[in-house]
């Protein structure tokens, strides 16, 4: 995780957190690009020399300053509409290095990639095939395509993000596949690059990984013997971090096991999203009152489910760090946000002594926290910073109550 405890006071890299709340006000999203760096070079290190694609999962966090960063430092990035391919472009990413996922792309996202020049395609049925094909022809173009393929493999994850179930909407059956692939190979506007599959998130064993990279590894050569070569292989993402007491391998672990089942010939693309950034991000937010119901204690704050939706969409259980760790003891409380649902919580049961203004943060909050974000009873979204070193930088303006109702009007009389 980016925060540490420094003279009993949380801090992100050389900034306290506390004087972040002051300055900026909370609800506060706080990023450290330090993180970010070290979790990207986690995985391309074990990949030097091997030809390869890391392709950051956007839906995990959009914030222009997290793409761009990540640009600079080589990543493609893997889109899942065309708002994230316009974000992508606008942080100075390089269009030759984005895949397009996602089940239902419309006929104006994909005439959008094509013109941008992406370089693949992940295809998840047979009718967005004839779809694509027929879009390409009406531009003169032909766009490249892997198909997604669901391998029927248990990722042993929530069923929310599962997907590489038979159940799962995701993705092409395996059995299935064959067929997909000799019809996109007999479409016009189409060309082959590769074999994609994405099994789920937040994976702590490697053993899905390898049964799911095995099964393609069968598929690449009964496509071999129809005459169609794939030229990359996209292993999805996936792999977990560590909110509390999971104990998810490291990636230079993963890849260990994942490179030797793949030849080097096949250009490896690869689709990380929460591994990147979950925890390089914190939520803070401070204590607007406590409440002891005879039963259970509160800790009630100024965010909530509205700005961090994973424990209530997940069921998720993330760290609670107290911005002074001396209040990191006391009463087992839980830990609920403003918002007028019974499903607004943050944490439960967990020993906390803050008490009205005091400040408590929310720990591996980067990936799929901001980015879910809504304004739920009239609540602007938070600010996000961007720590670096001793220095800070503002990346996303806090709303204004205002900004709510922009683009509404009252009737006319």
């Amino acid at each position: 995780m980016s925060a540490h405890y420094q003279n009993q006071q949380l801090w992100v890299e050389d900034q306290g957190v506390a004087a972040l709340a002051e300055r900026f006000g909370t609800p506060l999203y706080i990023y450290s690009k330090a993180a970010i760096e070290q979790a990207y070079q986690a995985f391309a290190t074990p990949l030097q020399g091997r030809k390869h694609l890391i392709c950051f999962a956007v839906k995990a966090n959009s914030n222009l300053a997290v793409l761009n960063l990540l640009a600079r430092l080589g990543a493609g990035f893997d889109i899942v509409s065309g708002g994230e391919l316009a974000r992508v472009l606008a942080a100075g990413g390089d269009p030759a290095k984005v895949v397009f996922s996602g089940v239902g792309k419309t006929r104006s996202e994909m005439a959008q990639a094509l013109k941008a020049g992406i370089h693949c395609f992940n295809v998840e049925s047979v009718a967005e095939l004839d779809r694509l094909n027929g879009v390409a022809a009406e531009l003169g173009l032909v766009a490249p395509v892997s198909i997604r393929v669901n391998p029927d493999v248990d990722a042993k994850t929530h069923p929310y993000i599962a997907t590489g179930l038979k159940e799962n909407k995701f993705g092409i059956d395996i059995l299935m596949a064959p067929d997909a692939f000799r019809k996109a190979a007999s479409l016009p506007h189409l060309k082959v690059l590769g074999v994609d599959c994405h099994i789920g998130s937040q994976l702590t064993q490697t053993q899905p990984f390898v049964d799911a990279i095995k099964r393609l590894m069968e598929l690449r050569e009964t496509l071999a013997q129809d005459g169609i070569e794939l030229a990359h292989m996209d292993i999805g993402g996936g792999l977990g971090v560590t909110y509390t007491n999971e104990q998810p391998p490291k990636p230079a672990e993963y890849l260990a096991e994942m490179l030797p089942l793949i030849p080097p010939s096949l250009t490896l693309v690869m689709e990380p999203g929460r591994a990147l950034v979950a925890n390089a991000g914190l939520l803070v937010g401070r204590v607007e009152m406590t409440k002891d119901n005879g039963f259970k204690r509160f800790v009630i704050l100024d965010t909530g489910m509205n700005d961090l939706m994973r424990p209530t969409l997940y069921q998720a259980v993330m760290p609670v760090l107290a911005v002074n760790q001396s209040q990191n003891q006391g009463p087992m409380s839980d830990l609920v946000g403003p918002v007028c649902e019974t499903g607004d919580w943050l944490a439960k049961d967990v020993p906390l002594s803050a008490e009205e203004g005091d400040l408590v943060a929310i720990g591996g909050a980067g990936a799929y926290g901001f980015v879910m974000s809504s304004n739920y009873n009239s609540r602007p979204r938070a600010a996000e910073v961007m720590v670096d070193g001793d220095k800070v930088h503002l990346v996303r303006q806090r709303e204004t109550v205002e900004s709510l109702w922009a683009g509404e009007q009252l009737l006319a009389e």
